[in-house]
């Protein structure tokens, strides 16, 4: 059972008839108001009639064609409807100060309306000749202002004997007494005067400003910074050259792949290496046995004559030729065999080194610039160059700029710079790491030879606070050097984004131009 039924009013209805309405409707407050409900007279004793005082009342009670639903599923008839509370049927009292949770719903001429609503029972009064009916006042305690609002509009149009239509409250349109609306359409509008333009002279005013001040930044750049004669993107280079003639072996390296340290790149193969190393490994073998063939048959003599080779080149051309000598000779001859044995084991291993120079190894964790292709057995001659590569470590991929003998003496390791890549949104701080009057020994990639035929240049290395793409090894770039921190990192960002405006409004151009000539073509 629902706890807010009075279950202790077991008595017979009491004779308090329900309240009249006023002759006469008052203005409505302000809609925020949700005081309590005006209070009751108390009836002098005996007395059948309880009145409200034209002053307690606070809004105008229509009674419109609605329900009102609690939460737990009991449906209520109303009686009568105002913005701050509401009037229900009852079949059983209900507990005075009782707060509930509904739903009021208002039957319209295409559809219902329903306004969620909390309220608290203000009086519980019996109806004579109900059979035990009991008229129910509840006081709203939240509602949401556009429910509030909602509720305005249906007390409006009630007044006004307009039937209420829900399309018509959703295009706004807001219900008005035949009064007010005769007093509207009779007074004439003043006639409106037009806005003055001061957003225009405001827009102006900022637009000349923001030139003024890209004016100052681009002069401030141009002439109060440091600008070198060429700047790149660099990295120190290895290139790796063949250390000797012969065929380059087939390798799958291109440009862009990425070595490790140690990783086997490609191998040369020498042919008249190869074979030199074939024949002293026979000559080494040749010797190895004669001496083996001398010691068994001077071991075999007992003091006699021995047989033994005239020669211990095997591939002179002539035939070998066998003699008897002497023990003695013998091992003389056996001291000459071992001396030529040993010889060719030297030649050998000289050799074997050198082949072993044609296996070509990555020397460090790098970046493949350049690689001449395997493809058909391309043949190659000593020190010719075989692949570029790119150490990308941390701090190794810097910027090469060449400065005039003029500007150098205004600047100094340490010292700050911006860098402005092409297509790059906003400068990238650098310092400088050294200036030399030559360059480095070190060889860079990314720096054309022919730009360092100039004499009258210093080399400056920068190395940029935020790391360079390896991509972009090679790419010219804009360098600034300055001598006031703030106000150079200042004209630079104002000319950065000067620039970068204008590059976003020359491809709009470009595109809608591209798109026109393409509508044309069509």
């Amino acid at each position: 059972m629902s706890d807010y039924f009075d279950d202790k009013d077991t008595s017979t209805p009491r004779h308090e008839p329900a309240r009249q309405p006023d002759p006469a409707p008052r203005a409505e407050p302000h809609l925020g108001d949700t005081r309590s409900q005006p209070r009751q007279e108390e009836a002098p004793a005996g007395s059948g009639l309880a009145h409200e005082r034209r002053d307690e009342r606070r809004y105008i009670r229509v009674s419109p064609t609605f329900e009102v639903r609690f939460d737990d599923g009991n449906r209520f008839r109303g009686l009568d409807l105002s913005q701050g509370g509401f009037a229900i049927e009852s079949p059983r009292p209900m507990r005075q100060d009782a707060r509930v949770r509904g739903s009021i719903a208002i039957t319209t001429a295409s559809g219902e309306l329903l306004v969620p609503v909390s309220a608290q029972c203000r009086h519980s009064l019996a109806l004579e000749g109900r059979g035990g009916a009991h008229h129910a006042g509840f006081e709203i305690t939240d509602i949401s202002p556009s429910h509030l609002e909602l509720l305005r509009r249906v007390v409006r149009a009630h007044l006004a004997g307009r039937p209420l239509d829900v399309e018509q409250m959703v295009q706004g349109e807001d219900a008005q007494t035949p009064r007010k609306r005769r007093g509207t359409g009779s007074t004439p509008q003043a006639a409106a005067r037009p806005p003055r333009p001061m957003g225009r002279y405001v827009a102006l005013f900022i637009g000349f400003a923001v030139l003024a001040v890209v004016a100052a930044a681009t002069a401030y750049r141009n002439f109060m910074l440091i600008e070198p004669n060429f700047a790149a993107v660099t990295a120190p280079r290895i290139d790796i050259r063949a250390p000797s003639p012969g065929i380059l072996m087939a390798h799958e390296l291109k440009a862009g792949d990425r070595v490790t340290r140690d990783e086997r790149l490609t191998r040369v193969k020498d042919v008249d290496l190869e074979s030199d190393l074939i024949l002293a490994e026979a000559a080494q073998r040749y010797n190895s046995q004669l001496i083996e063939n001398l010691q068994e048959n001077l071991d075999g003599a007992n003091g006699g004559q021995v047989s033994l080779a005239n020669s211990a080149e095997p591939g002179n051309g002539d035939a070998v030729s066998f003699e008897t000598v002497s023990p003695d000779i013998a091992r003389a001859r056996i001291d000459q065999f071992e001396t030529a044995r040993d010889f060719q084991a030297s030649r050998v291993t000289a050799l074997q080194a050198r082949q072993s120079q044609n296996e070509i190894y990555s020397p460090c964790d790098c970046l493949v610039a350049w690689a001449l292709s395997s493809s058909d057995g391309t043949y190659i001659n000593e020190s010719e160059k075989i692949m570029t590569l790119m150490r990308t470590g941390d701090d190794e991929v810097m910027v090469e700029a060449l400065v005039h003998m003029d500007d150098i003496d205004r600047i100094e390791p340490d010292q700050l710079a911006y860098l402005s890549l092409p297509n790059a949104s906003g400068p990238i701080s650098a310092r400088v790491r050294s200036v030399a009057l030559d360059i480095e020994r070190q060889p860079r990639a990314g720096f054309p030879s022919w730009v360092r035929q100039q004499q009258n240049v210093a080399s400056v290395l920068l190395v940029p606070e935020k790391p360079l793409p390896v991509e972009s090894v090679g790419t010219p770039v804009d360098v600034r050097f300055t001598e006031q921190a703030l106000l150079g990192a200042t004209a630079e960002w104002i000319w950065q984004s000067g620039r970068r405006v204008v590059q976003q409004a020359s491809q709009l151009f470009s595109g809608i131009g591209d798109n026109d000539a393409a509508d044309t073509a069509g």
